[in-house]
């Protein structure tokens, strides 16, 4: 899997006080989509900001692949004095890309807000901001794409409808971002990604790696099919066996 221009942490530890995670190795190729998978405190959004620049590790290397790095937090963060359009089209203003108001209306439209151009956050049902966030991400064409939960707080039919968008967004994309994804949503987990990394619970290694049957994007009746049960099952036992208190 290791490819050039895949992002990786190599042999990575961080130490806080009183506690430490790692030493973590994964590895994305580029255009994969990846889901961690693990218990609260495994590492998973440490992963997530060693990626992305925002953590520095105390140990390992970090390699990341040229160009722009997209987040999506847990909450949507967009600012809620400007209209959608405008906190879609800041990412690339910064940089001074002339068209960027152009840009951000395309990237809304993608994610079905053409006609909401000029609304507020505080308009926006939460699956619509979240929508928002997602169409902000990826306006800059990154080559890295992270997503730290993005969907908890969402009902089940909401989440359904916004994997389907990633999933359709993702594959719009030109070059295709890599994606890691950090859910604690098995099911997602394997619908979402090709692949399913589980973290063990008190260290944060790596446990199980498996790669999800099908190609992506999925339609909604791959829920039915027997291999994505035997695919939840397996990951399901993985996680658990993970959450174990040790010996």
């Amino acid at each position: 899997m290791a490819e050039i221009g895949a992002a990786a942490l190599h042999g990575v530890v961080v130490r806080y006080a009183g506690a430490s995670v790692g030493p973590l190795d994964l590895t994305v190729a580029p255009g994969e989509i990846v889901a961690l998978l693990g218990a609260s405190g495994a590492g998973k959004s440490t992963a997530l900001r060693l990626l992305a620049g925002l953590e520095a590790p105390t140990e390992g290397t970090v390699h990341r692949s040229p160009g722009d790095v997209g987040f999506v937090f847990q909450s949507p963060t967009l600012m809620p004095w400007a209209d959608i359009q405008t906190n879609v089209a800041l990412p690339l203003e910064l940089k001074g890309q002339p068209d960027a108001r152009t840009r951000a209306a395309a990237a809304l439209s993608a994610v079905g807000l053409g006609d909401r151009l000029g609304a507020y956050p505080a308009q926006l049902s939460g699956g619509m901001a979240m929508r928002v966030s997602l169409a902000r991400a990826l306006v800059a064409r990154p080559s890295l794409l992270l997503l730290d939960e993005p969907f908890a707080a969402l009902d089940s039919v909401t989440r359904r409808r916004l994997i389907e968008d990633l999933h359709a967004l993702w594959a719009a994309s030109e070059p295709r971002p890599a994606v890691v994804f950090v859910t604690h949503d098995v099911d997602e987990a394997v619908y979402l990604a090709q692949r399913v990394v589980v973290l063990n619970a008190r260290t944060g290694r790596v446990v199980q790696a498996r790669a999800t049957p099908g190609a992506l994007p999925r339609p909604e009746r791959w829920r039915a099919d027997p291999a994505y049960r035997e695919a939840v099952e397996a990951v399901t036992q993985a996680l658990a066996a993970a959450m174990e208190p040790a010996a």
